[in-house]
């Protein structure tokens, strides 16, 4: 059983009143894990990486350290820099962190489940399977859980980062994939050092639609709900104060719409949409999105356009177009069904861009999903927010 303490700690956290307006810090300790000195221990050359431990949280009474492969650009600095977030079945990527150092970042690739270069370390923390993410556990080895060391990890990380004397430490952002999506989503609530973060695939409302949700199910309503008030993103989305860009695909195996809308609708700070149709689900670090979003934060470069809401007259739907990039394509996707998220027909039929806004008509077809996408000159992809519309419309 959890704590009367621990009782207390959620309830000023996640209930009404004052106490809800405070941003949820869940178990961590933010501002140790913030301002703790992070000492790293180098290893060998490993192409245009280096190796490098960090220490990360005691596991099992024990201490545990962090696998990475760091990468930097050219010269001294100091130069921008990235935390890396690997899923599911995901390793320290080092082609991943030569990815953005080529790109003029300094960039942290850690491994989030107990490995090093060559598979499980002594030291290392919990693995990252099914059964420790969704463990049971109690006030007194909450710490000992998957989400507790992985966002730990990757607090530690970007405190590394900020400590290298060729970093700025005022433009550090992160990216995660999948789980690392997940992560990302909870660290970007909790980390307001971050200047902008992307959340590829991975969201919260696991509970509620998600891969996970069957085994969710199988739990006590107590034990379900002491897990999601800890570990799920929902909890930490409503204290992102950092841009951020949800990249997700329409049909995704893991993290299916719904959730995701419902999920990015908790930001308040500003957000960019690029839901993308039938995008195919794995560690792809190479979404031009991703780049030309991060660069536009830390770099002052040109940004991704953004649109506006969906307005809807009859059949007619449109949404306003912002920023400066020509916009060579306005499309609307849809499916015409009700069924799983993750086995829904889209289509595409070509919008209109005109006087700012990408416009289009609706098809007859009931019930009926869409939302609308402008593709810039670049070839750069956003979306609005989904819309649906029911079999029987009422009238108004």
């Amino acid at each position: 059983m959890i704590s009367p303490r621990y009782c207390l700690i959620f309830c000023l956290t996640f209930g009404s009143g004052v106490f809800a307006q405070s941003p949820a810090t869940g178990p961590w300790d933010v501002k140790a894990l913030q301002t703790a000195e992070v000492k790293p221990q180098w290893g060998g050359t490993v192409g245009k990486v280096r190796e490098v431990y960090y220490p990360g949280e005691p596991y099992q009474g024990k201490p545990t350290r962090v696998f990475a492969y760091y990468g930097k650009p050219e010269g001294d600095g100091p130069f921008p820099a990235m935390v890396l977030v690997h899923g599911g079945g995901g390793k320290a990527f080092e082609k991943w962190a030569e990815h953005w150092a080529a790109r003029g970042y300094c960039a942290l690739a850690m491994d989030l489940a107990g490995n090093g270069p060559k598979g499980r370390l002594a030291d290392g923390g919990p693995d990252q399977g099914d059964e420790s993410k969704f463990r049971d556990f109690t006030d007194k080895d909450i710490r000992d859980m998957w989400t507790y060391h992985a966002v730990a990890a990757v607090l530690r990380g970007h405190t590394l980062l900020a400590s290298l004397k060729e970093v700025d430490k005022d433009k550090i952002a992160m990216t995660g994939i999948s789980w690392g999506g997940y992560l990302t989503c909870i660290v970007a609530g909790l980390d307001e050092r971050l200047k902008a973060a992307v959340p590829v695939y991975g969201c919260g409302f696991l509970h509620e639609n998600s891969a996970w949700k069957p085994k969710l199910d199988g739990f006590t309503a107590e034990r379900r709900d002491r897990w999601v008030n800890a570990f799920d993103p929902s909890k930490y989305l409503p204290g992102v104060k950092c841009p951020i860009l949800f990249l997700n695909g329409t049909n995704d195996f893991a993290y299916p719409l719904d959730s995701y809308q419902k999920c990015y609708q908790l930001v308040k700070s500003p957000r960019t949409l690029s839901v993308q149709v039938r995008l195919p689900h794995g560690h792809i670090w190479t979404f031009k999105e991703v780049d030309t979003f991060i660069d536009s934060h830390l770099r002052k470069s040109e940004s991704l356009v953004e649109l506006g809401p969906v307005t809807r007259s009859g059949d007619a739907v449109s949404a306003k177009i912002t920023g400066k990039s020509k916009i060579k394509l306005g499309q609307l996707h849809y499916a015409a069904d009700a069924g799983s998220w993750q086995k829904r027909d889209w289509k595409s039929i070509a919008g209109e861009v005109r006087d700012g806004s990408v416009k289009a008509t609706l098809p007859a077809d009931r019930p009926l999903v869409y939302f609308l996408e402008a593709v810039d000159e670049r070839g750069l992809k956003v979306s609005s927010a989904h819309e649906a519309l029911p079999a029987v419309e009422k009238k108004k």
